[in-house]
């Protein structure tokens, strides 16, 4: 009988989403799920019944049928957390094509390898000067999250977009009250409604008094011809600045985590910066920090064995697909000489991550320039006091004590 058959009780699914006990470990239940099948069924907050697919294969082929859709002003779609009803992320993530490949296109020339590789000196620059500020005064202990692992992505984005990076306490703290899996809907819709003012109010004053930056260009040459209304502008400044820096932050302070409980890999790392693109692959892969990739069924699907009816909420965790030993020898072994190159830490298809390149280019001078600057580099306190965020929002810790 399909675990999809009507006998089923929602009552006895396993509640989804699901937390990590180790910060750089999938939730155990994945495991379980998996045992079960390539997709399974969970139960959601609100009770509601939502496929989960481990399966890599099944994984990659859903993200590509455009029988899913990511349209999350459809009013069946599924709501992981409460506050994901209220947190206004609708621009790129939550459209379907054809709106998504008319904004798609319009911001790929920003993020191509090309303009990236044209950033890396300045990415290199704030970098550097963060760690000089660890240095300074002689200091010998830090926390990297806020000192470190939050203020390089945010700084990056904040040049790119135009954006003053003076107003980053704000942004980052509205952000948090938007992405916290633990946030009400209420916290989360006066953070949006916050960010959304926010963006308004600086559309105004760049389009007054124009400056250096992707939102400047976005407003002569979209929103002064009429391509781009000033909320559709607003909206997508808004998600370029939320997620261009919060899954980076994570990503970096679960790395440098990750590499400091795996001290022989970390000297790898270290030995040779030629190899941080591979050792950046593999992190990608081993903490797959933005899970939970959601979609709802817009017409039935015959998949792993079962059917996913019209309707029905879609759940594809790309830290179970990139921990399948169908598609990763050892998949539970961090090996920095792996040479990953078909995870899916930024998704697949059509929603694949826009600033995947520039993340990238992040990670590896973020933590090669730590790795050689601060060689003495050590956690000071046990992993299991850092604190790990709860599924159903951006995977991490909340603090990294260190010293050297």
């Amino acid at each position: 009988m399909s675990r999809s058959s009507p006998a089923t009780t929602h009552t006895d699914l396993p509640e989804f989403p699901m937390s990590r006990q180790c910060p750089y470990h999938p939730p155990a239940g994945y495991e379980e799920l998996r045992k079960e099948g390539p997709l399974t069924r969970a139960r959601l907050y609100d009770g509601r019944p939502a496929w989960v697919v481990t399966g890599y294969a099944e994984t990659r082929r859903l993200l590509v049928d455009r029988r899913l859709s990511s349209d999350r002003t459809r009013p069946d779609f599924p709501v992981l957390v409460p506050r994901m009803a209220a947190a206004k992320l609708v621009a790129l993530v939550g459209m379907d094509p054809p709106e998504h490949d008319v904004q798609r296109r319009m911001l790929i020339p920003s993020f191509t390898v090309k303009r990236v590789n044209e950033l890396r000196p300045a990415i290199r620059r704030i970098v550097v000067e963060r760690i000089e500020a660890l240095l300074a005064d002689g200091r010998r202990e830090a926390d990297l999250v806020p000192e470190f692992a939050l203020p390089v992505p945010s700084t990056v984005i904040c040049e790119l977009l135009g954006v003053p990076y003076g107003d980053h306490e704000f942004f980052e703290e509205q952000t948090r009250r938007m992405l916290l899996a633990t946030s009400t809907a209420e916290d989360a819709a006066a953070a949006s409604a916050a960010l959304t003012g926010y963006f308004d109010e600086l559309i105004g004053a760049k389009a007054a008094a124009p400056g250096a930056g992707l939102l400047d260009d976005l407003i002569a040459e979209r929103l002064v011809p009429g391509e781009l209304t000033r909320d559709e502008l607003s909206s997508i400044a808004m998600f370029l600045l939320v997620a261009g820096h919060e899954t980076t932050a994570n990503m970096i302070g679960l790395s440098i985590l990750t590499l400091l409980e795996h001290p022989e890999q970390l000297a790898r790392l270290r030995a040779d910066e030629g190899a941080a693109p591979a050792a950046v692959e593999e992190l990608l892969r081993f903490l797959s920090v933005a899970d939970e990739l959601q979609r709802v069924a817009a017409a039935d699907i015959e998949i792993g064995g079962e059917v996913i009816r019209e309707g029905e909420a879609v759940y594809l965790p790309n830290a179970a697909a990139n921990r399948s030993s169908e598609a990763f020898t050892d998949p539970d072994t961090f090996d920095l000489g792996r040479g990953t190159l078909h995870h899916l830490a930024f998704g697949y298809g059509v929603h694949q991550c826009i600033g995947q390149n520039l993340a990238r280019a992040e990670l590896e001078i973020a933590l090669y320039e730590l790795a050689t600057r601060i060689p003495e580099l050590r956690l000071t306190e046990e992993i299991g006091r850092l604190g790990v965020k709860p599924g159903g929002s951006v995977q991490g810790i909340l603090r990294l004590p260190v010293g050297w």
